[in-house]
């Protein structure tokens, strides 16, 4: 049984997959309450498919790109259930998780993932027809990016301007997540997060000595 789940965007997704198909998903989007969603989460998929939290035998985790705080939540959970339960973590990007689900949907020319960055930017990134990223996460200004091609993502709706031509899905599917990982249709990675920029929070600097 795989466990995915993805704090990356404002929705908390989590699904089981059985190595063959999703049998219990579920989300909430609330950009502020990851910390207090995701465990809820969890436990609803567990009850829902009737399976223990021991019979967990591997993790999936989006790895962003991501706000510092939720995109935190995701990964120490998973890290902390892969250690207590002695079994492997995926991590996959969340913008890949997002490409393969439009290309499942339909999209079948190249795109753009786009999601939101705070500080009117977004991150994103460039897909061939098939959903194979042609390059490294980034985040910009929508302006620099724009585009009149299809956008997946919630950046070509924040930004229309910038992105007219928006396609979904808008957010992540940890369903999508559970599949990319057991088919390994993206790059796997480790747990480790993609912030592309510094946190808000920054150390003080040296104090000038009084003289």
């Amino acid at each position: 049984m795989l466990l995915a789940f993805d704090t990356a965007t404002p929705a908390v997704t989590v699904a089981l997959h059985d190595g063959d198909r999703v049998v219990a998903s579920h989300r909430t989007v609330d950009a502020r309450r990851h910390g207090e969603l995701l465990a809820p989460g969890i436990t609803a998929v567990l009850n829902q498919a009737g399976v223990p939290r021991q019979d967990v035998t591997a993790v999936a985790v989006g790895v962003g790109p991501g706000p510092f705080t939720g995109l935190r939540v995701g990964l120490v959970t998973a890290r902390t259930l892969a250690l207590a339960l002695q079994i492997p973590v995926y991590g996959v990007c969340t913008l890949d998780i997002l490409a393969v689900q439009a290309v499942d949907e339909g999209l079948d020319t190249p795109f753009l993932v786009a999601t939101d960055a705070r500080r009117k930017e977004v991150y994103w990134a460039a897909y061939d027809g098939r959903g194979a990223r042609l390059d490294a996460p980034q985040v910009s200004r929508p302006a620099d990016v724009a585009t009149h091609g299809p956008v997946v993502g919630a950046g070509a709706v924040l930004y229309p301007e910038a992105f007219p031509h928006p396609v979904q899905p808008a957010l992540p599917d940890a369903g999508v997540l559970a599949g990319v990982v057991v088919e390994e249709r993206a790059e796997l990675l480790d747990p480790d997060p993609l912030y592309l920029r510094r946190p808000d929070i920054a150390a003080p600097a040296t104090p000038k000595r009084v003289s």
